[in-house]
């Protein structure tokens, strides 16, 4: 949302991984007023003129209570970005009070996938006009990506002049979605999928969509197992409950547990009040674990625990939460392999892997490519205000000879990148020689062989000394001879003291 308006520009829009320490900015200079226009985003808002930039959009907004009781969130921003009004919905589905968010840029309450470019805040600003009922993921102060649905307007000020913007939001969706999201059988009228393995796996996941039993999914990166578990969830009768997604590898160890898990006040020294975990956050819904081979072991006991008594203890805590959660999880890992090295522990895997779906590699679907490139040459047209429309024969045959080591990630990548780099309303071969000749597929090797052990802790650290030393040190290599990631090999080298 930068440099919409001839006023001073704005400061660059943080990225999505710096959204979780947006909850700990300032309180804006301007609490006492939580929102409120008498008038439509279009209208002149009422007020004294030449108070300062913004001064009338304030006086007008501060001078009523409508927008308080609207069923949406608003928000309203200045010629600088600035909030000036966030009413009581808004407060409810950012988790932000109108004292945290009012003062503060934009982009650091309300931050989407589309901050960065094609804002929808900017694109009505700079147009006159409103932009209406677009779809959009909002990442909470807890980084969960949330789907609203938004409409933006622009703030006229005296002679109608654009003074800022107000956007309007919603996670409550209208009727008609909300009979798309209640009827099981519709969830997968979308899913593209050609190929007779992939047929078969969605309609084995819709009988198992009905139960709460617990679901591995195995299958290389970028397969889609986080598709296929939503595609799950929105089947399942906990629908209507939040599908939490939690990567295990992108946390460090020590954070992993009181993430998952939580804490109370008091457990340790940043802990100033309660913390609910995702277990929690996830009740009456789906706890989705990504890379679930990643968690350590003395985790794991805990995770078994939970599954088992479906209670658990957070951290500083003496009493249980009790919890309603069906849990997923998914590995790109070989985990009866990881059980011989000593990395992970048997009883997890099998309450874990009550049903198993395996994920085909792209290769292995080649019907699927040409429909997913078409799907997402058609995503990234319109994303980046392209007027590529098709892929011509040539560029075809050439995707679908394409080994995609990254599969359906690294297929989308490709089209985007080619859209991105393409003039024209045609992609050919040409255009994709350059993008897939710098990408090679991926190297395996060997993994170390297997070693008996005084525990499992002993026999991790000697498995990672031994394929360190079989590797020549290479931390790369060793991470791959693992199968497990480099964060994941640095965490549990610096562990042992290795």
């Amino acid at each position: 949302m930068r440099n919409a308006l001839p006023s001073p520009a704005a400061p660059s829009a943080p990225s999505a991984s710096s959204a979780s320490s947006r909850s700990g900015g300032r309180p804006g200079a301007r609490s006492g007023v939580r929102s409120g226009a008498s008038g439509t985003p279009d209208e002149t808002p009422p007020g004294p003129a030449g108070d300062g930039p913004g001064g009338s959009l304030r006086a007008g907004l501060s001078g009523g209570r409508v927008l308080d009781n609207l069923g949406v969130g608003v928000f309203s921003v200045d010629a600088d970005w600035t909030i000036i009004s966030f009413n009581p919905e808004a407060e409810r589905i950012t988790g932000f009070s109108a004292a945290e968010a009012m003062g503060r840029k934009c982009w650091e309450i309300f931050h989407t996938e589309y901050c960065n470019r094609n804002c929808h805040l900017q694109q009505a600003i700079q147009s006159g006009k409103t932009v209406a009922r677009r779809q959009v993921h909002y990442l909470t102060r807890d980084n969960r990506r949330v789907p609203l649905e938004i409409t933006a307007s622009p703030l006229r000020g005296e002679r109608r002049r654009i003074r800022g913007g107000v956007q309007c939001f919603t996670d409550r969706f209208g009727p008609a979605e909300d009979e798309a999201r209640n009827a099981p059988d519709d969830v997968l009228r979308g899913v593209i999928c050609r190929d007779p393995r992939m047929i078969e796996l969605f309609t084995t996941a819709r009988a198992v969509a009905s139960t709460d039993a617990s679901i591995l999914f195995t299958g290389e990166t970028g397969t889609g197992k986080d598709v296929m578990a939503r595609s799950i969830h929105a089947m399942s009768p906990r629908r209507a409950g939040r599908f939490i997604k939690v990567n295990c590898a992108a946390l460090p160890d020590r954070l992993l547990e009181s993430e998952l898990f939580g804490y109370k006040a008091g457990a340790f020294t940043d802990a100033r009040k309660d913390k609910p975990g995702f277990f929690e956050l996830a009740e009456g819904g789906t706890l989705f674990l990504d890379e679930i081979g990643e968690i350590p072991l003395e985790l794991q006991a805990k995770l078994l625990q939970a599954l088992e008594d479906r209670q658990f203890y957070p951290l500083g805590s003496s009493r249980p939460v009790s919890v309603n959660v069906r849990l997923l999880s998914a590995t790109n890992a070989d985990l009866t392999r990881r059980i011989a090295q000593g990395f992970f522990r048997a009883d997890l895997f099998y309450r874990l892997r009550v049903l198993e779906l395996h994920m085909p590699s792209l290769r292995e679907r080649t019907a699927d490519i040409v429909p997913l490139a078409e799907h997402f040459l058609a995503w990234a047209a319109e994303h980046y205000g392209k007027k590529t429309t098709h892929l011509d024969d040539s560029a075809k045959r050439l995707l679908v000879r394409h080994p995609f080591p990254g599969n359906v990630r690294e297929l989308k990548h490709v089209i985007e990148q080619a859209v991105i780099l393409s003039e024209g309303k045609t992609l050919a071969a040409s255009v994709f020689q350059p993008i897939l000749k710098r990408r090679e597929p991926e190297k395996r090797l060997p993994a170390p062989p297997d070693e008996s052990a005084r525990t499992l802790v002993d026999r991790e650290r000697d498995v990672i000394l031994q394929a360190l030393m079989e590797n020549d040190w290479s931390i790369q290599r060793t991470a791959v001879s693992l199968n497990i990631n480099r964060t994941t090999l640095w965490r549990r080298m610096r562990k042992y003291g290795i």
